[in-house]
């Protein structure tokens, strides 16, 4: 395959090469002016449902872990060791789902991906340690291929010029999963018990899987029954993002980025409800309220990214202000009212759980239109290294200290780094061809 250039080709002109067995291509103006839009909003509505129930999935044990380790004895540390499992399924799913994508087409992906993460929480109920970290690993393979096939459908149907912000409005998903896990979670748990949680999300993904399948005919029209699905289709992957220097940028700089989202789904709630002492409840509506805030920013950010701001120096920004916001939230205290710690996480989560829409949209820009999934794949790939390593930082330091607060500084640091490193080089203007 030839590199891909730094800009999509012009409209009616050929990307390039994919591997055999593609669909033919056509620029993302033509795929998109010949669907009408009926289809673009129900891929959005549609999409949008399925990932947020793919990151309320992740989220169960985090939310659920002060009356797990009540009931089982397992220490509260052990959420970064779930979730570090999770993310390395995450890891090795996301650069193989552009191969299972062309193949199976994406909304079937979507279905096998909530029925990943359905059975994973339904079969951790027990509450066995070494459960705990196969179904972790089945939730994070489940979870890691939503977005790229959420892409891949967006793709065919959005014109380039509206597409930071109807992905932004599709990844608004991400904060709505984590406001249902704030809410439902603690809920859930107060009634069902802890068992009880993890029962009803796993039932919620499974029964989304079944109603998706009236879309399928539609949106997996394009798929390749004789794609062959093997490791080089990976590496391809891999080579194509390295070898592209925006996305090569994407890729590395969003590892610190999804590394505070990380902490923030994984320890937020446990620190506001064991390390401060708040009643569940009371925990669970701040981590709610974060990311209902990140439900709107996400939409904002899109909107200014398609409008008025270059996507890289606005990335830049949320990436410098999310780092303040993690160090702000490491000086949380019993002195602090709960309104002030409500508004740091809003801020919080308003930047660090709301620049993905910007990202997606711009790795389907440089793109070629049929394999905006597989380069969304090889991105994420690196990116759930971020979601791997932070949490088993932040445990190991948590375990070591007995505090809530260093972790988030350390976090911060890298996110720091990489928003003023976008800030203060200039971006080139896009070559006309």
């Amino acid at each position: 395959m030839k590199s891909i250039g730094p800009d999509r080709p012009p409209a009616g002109t050929a990307p390039d090469a994919a591997p055999p067995g593609t669909p033919a291509s056509v620029s993302v103006d033509a795929a998109a002016a010949a669907r009408p839009s009926k289809w673009l909003w129900l891929a959005v509505v549609a999409m949008l449902i399925q990932q947020s129930f793919s990151y309320m999935s992740t989220l169960v044990l985090p939310v659920a872990a002060p009356a797990i380790s009540e009931a089982t004895g397992l220490g509260i540390s052990l959420v970064g060791v779930y979730t570090a499992i999770m993310y390395v399924a995450s890891t090795l799913s996301a650069g193989a789902s552009g191969a299972f994508i062309q193949r199976y087409g994406a909304l079937r992906v979507s279905q096998a991906a909530l029925v990943l993460m359905g059975l994973g929480l339904v079969f951790s109920w027990p509450g066995w340690a070494l459960l705990f970290a196969l179904t972790a690993f089945v939730i994070g393979a489940g979870s890691a291929v939503s977005t790229p096939a959420s892409s891949d459908i967006l793709g065919r149907y959005c014109p380039p010029r509206r597409a930071p912000l109807i992905f932004s409005i599709k990844q608004t998903g991400v904060p709505v999963g984590g406001m249902l896990a704030g809410v439902l979670v603690p809920a859930f748990t107060i009634a069902l018990g802890w068992e009880g949680a993890f029962l009803a999300c796993g039932a919620m993904c499974l029964v989304l899987a079944f109603l998706l399948q009236p879309l399928r005919a539609e949106f997996d029209q394009y798929r390749s029954p004789s794609h062959r699905i093997s490791m080089r289709a990976v590496v391809h992957t891999v080579r194509g993002v390295l070898g592209h220097r925006r996305l090569r940028e994407l890729a590395l700089f969003s590892v610190s980025w999804v590394g505070l989202q990380a902490i923030y789904g994984a320890f937020l709630f446990a620190f506001l409800a064991d390390g401060l002492g708040y009643p569940p409840e009371t925990a669970g509506w701040v981590f709610a309220a974060g990311n209902a805030a990140a439900i709107g920013a996400r939409i904002l950010w899109g909107w200014i990214a398609s409008r008025f701001v270059n996507a890289r120096i606005l990335l830049g920004w949320l990436a410098v202000v999310m780092a303040g916001a993690s160090i702000a939230t490491a000086g949380f205290g019993p002195g602090w009212p709960i309104v002030a710690i409500a508004a740091v996480s809003v801020v919080y989560a308003g930047t660090a759980i709301s620049w993905h829409g910007v990202l997606l949209a711009e790795i389907a820009r440089l793109s070629p239109v049929d394999r905006i999934g597989a380069m969304t794949g090889g991105v994420l790939l690196f990116t759930s290294t971020g979601i791997m390593v932070y949490p088993l930082l932040y445990g190991a330091i948590l375990e070591a200290t007995g505090s809530y607060a260093p972790g988030f500084i350390v976090a911060a640091v890298p996110a720091l780094y990489t928003g003023l490193r976008m800030l203060l080089r200039r971006p080139r203007r896009p070559s006309r061809r």
